[in-house]
């Protein structure tokens, strides 16, 4: 596996493998890699012939300087993980100055998709997200992506830009990979104390409460209200907890095939997001 750190070698080597004939496969990441990382890595397997995973801890998307100051970072031990799997060919992690250069004037902007759960709570996030995923599915010269569906909403945002601006990549979502006690794995897990790491299992444990009462005919507004109560009593500060269509994110009025249950809560300064199908 190549460590490259620079647009202009990275371009190279894409540009041999193309001559090649290879397949590029890229799996975006922030770094902090986990287990749901290796998940996307795996999703790979037999559909490209070439790998690249990239890293990079974008400030565009964070709306909070100290939540980016503190974003778990740890490149060795990454590349340990990553190296260890024998399936990727190149791990690509960039400084903030080759992929934002002086004068970056430019931000992509998904409409509709942006403004609701995380884009509400976190105002331009997602343009963010938008460009630096379409600069790295660019720069990696992939044909496909692997994304979780963990960051459901980013997920459905990706499919819409790569969608409508005729990126030629195939978008592979893999489902949320959670610890023994349900809690989604996330790199913003590593900050929580032993206290907060108990009690955020209350957070999966709710939602599955949540989603029984729903399949059982209970009000959606009763069945959101119960579960709001029942985090805030386990310590959560709920951003947001709503019911919404899986492929639009517009919201439920009743829990129907297709619906997900959203939420984002706090653990003190502790950020939380988890999302599962009603049915």
């Amino acid at each position: 596996m190549r460590i490259i750190r620079s647009r202009t070698e990275l371009a190279t080597q894409v540009a041999q493998w193309r001559t090649e004939g290879a397949t590029i496969g890229t799996v975006p990441t922030m770094g902090a890699l986990h287990a749901g990382h290796l998940a996307l890595v795996n999703a790979l397997d037999g559909v490209v012939t070439r790998r690249i995973v990239t890293i990079f801890v974008n400030p565009i998307q964070f709306n909070n300087a100290a939540d980016f100051q503190l974003y778990p970072r740890g490149l060795e031990a990454d590349a340990t993980l990553l190296q260890n799997t024998g399936k990727v060919d190149v791990l690509y992690a960039p400084d903030e100055a080759d992929m934002y250069p002086p004068g970056f004037a430019t931000r992509i902007m998904v409409s509709g998709l942006d403004g609701v759960l995380c884009g509400a709570d976190r105002p331009g996030h997602f343009d963010g997200v938008a460009t630096v995923v379409t600069k790295l599915l660019l720069q990696t010269g992939a044909s496909v992506a692997a994304f979780g569906e963990k960051d459901y909403q980013q997920l459905c945002l990706i499919h819409r830009f790569v969608r409508d601006l005729d990126l030629p990549v195939r978008i592979i979502p893999v489902p949320t990979v959670r610890e023994a006690d349900g809690l989604a794995l996330s790199s913003r897990n590593r900050r929580l104390t032993p206290p907060q790491r108990e009690q955020a299992s209350a957070l999966p444990t709710a939602l599955k409460t949540c989603i029984t009462d729903l399949q059982t005919g209970k009000p959606v507004a009763t069945c959101l209200q119960t579960c709001r109560e029942n985090l805030k009593n386990h310590g959560f500060d709920v951003h947001y907890l709503d019911l919404r269509m899986g492929d639009t994110l517009k919201e439920a009025q009743t829990a129907t095939p297709g619906t997900r249950l959203f939420v984002a809560a706090s653990l003190g300064e502790i950020r939380l997001i988890d999302n599962m199908p009603v049915t």
